[in-house]
């Protein structure tokens, strides 16, 4: 394939400094939280989870596929209003499903000595480690990930994917391409909901751009002094999450409010990028979330990240720009987008407001 003079290796993005494995550090007896890991100024963990608390949308994509007006509806309004959605009825076959979910908990759990074959190195982000340590004296969070580019295949980093033992690598393999196909489906179904012309948002989408991030968060003693992932949007277009064991842990900001999302079984967490904010003119919206931990289990989820080619120029789709909506962001490649988010600290979303237009008569 005559691909890789254009492709843009992940490393090219920044670094982020080694860090210690947490997962090593909680299998210590009696564990002391180390100090760098403290962060107890955290809005409080325990979010009240009474019924009045609204839960995040649920979509059943096999109506949206029979063409259910209502159904398409609640996918425009899931967007608008919460940036977040858990997806029923997806069609990738559960037994896939279940195969990744096994095979990611035996991976994150492979012994350290096998690990530092798949660390993250200085030069290197994709990996074992963690993103966005940028300083000594950084706060760190309570988690281990692997971070790797998954599609398209010759994208890949040479060092990690071909060494992720079988079965779990063919797994990943055919999961990563299902997961593309769930992740065209609904960006066709948002140019619908958004009235916009077939294929004005997906054309950018050719040869889409895939990695994944495993997460491990092992358990805490003192879960309310520490945080697994910091409070974030993500930088991509659409994000597909697995909670491979059912350990609430997810939430996201909604009114002010953390409204932690209850994992389904069988059902995948979809949520809006800083892309997708920027391609629907910020009419659809990515909505900052965070991962806590638990001071008794362990809690696993492993995220697909799609986006453009990072040759590819973003910004808001012509036929979302009118006289009533000016354009709220400038128009970058991708690239420089990214360069941007990872060369910074994980902070809300920051990122995306470096990329508005100030505009004094937007609001």
């Amino acid at each position: 394939m005559q691909h890789n003079s254009t492709i843009i290796k992940m490393s090219k993005f920044g670094t982020s400094l080694l860090v210690p494995s947490v997962q090593e550090i909680a299998k210590q007896p009696s564990i002391q939280v180390p100090k760098q890991y403290l962060q107890p100024n955290q809005d409080p963990i325990d979010v009240s989870n009474t019924t009045s608390l609204q839960q995040v949308p649920i979509i059943d994509l096999s109506k949206l596929l029979s063409e259910d007006s209502f159904e398409l509806e609640k996918l425009d309004h899931a967007c608008k209003e919460w940036g977040f959605f858990q997806l029923i009825n997806h069609g990738v076959n559960p037994s896939l499903v279940d195969n990744v979910k096994i095979g990611v908990k035996d991976f994150l759990s492979l012994p350290m000595e096998v690990k530092k074959k798949f660390w993250q190195t200085p030069e290197d982000i994709e990996g074992f480690g963690q993103l966005f340590v940028v300083s000594e004296d950084q706060k760190l969070e309570w988690a281990d990930l692997f971070f790797t580019t998954t599609l398209p295949s010759y994208a890949r980093n040479p060092r990690l994917f071909p060494n992720i033992p079988q079965p779990f690598r063919d797994n990943l393999e055919n999961y990563c391409l299902e997961l593309k196909k769930v992740c065209i489906t609904i960006i066709k179904h948002m140019e619908k909901a958004l009235k916009i012309e077939q294929n004005e948002m997906l054309e950018l989408f050719d040869d889409i751009m895939q990695s994944m991030r495993m997460n491990y968060y092992p358990p805490c003693p003192q879960p309310e002094n520490v945080i697994g992932l910091n409070p974030h949007s993500d930088a991509g277009a659409l994000t597909i999450l697995l909670q491979a064991n059912e350990i609430d842990g997810l939430q996201i900001r909604k009114d002010g409010q953390w409204i932690s999302i209850k994992p389904l079984t069988d059902a995948f967490v979809i949520n809006v990028g800083d892309i997708l904010e920027i391609l629907t003119n910020g009419i659809y919206r990515s909505i900052e979330h965070r991962a806590t931990v638990n001071s008794k289990k362990e809690r696993i989820s492993i995220a697909a990240f799609h986006r453009p080619q990072m040759s590819n120029v973003i910004g808001p789709t012509p036929s979302l720009v009118t006289s009533e909506r000016t354009a709220l962001f400038k128009t970058v490649t991708v690239q420089d987008y990214y360069k941007a988010f990872f060369s910074r600290q994980l902070q809300g979303k920051s990122c995306l407001d470096v990329m508005r237009i100030q505009n004094e008569n937007s609001k």
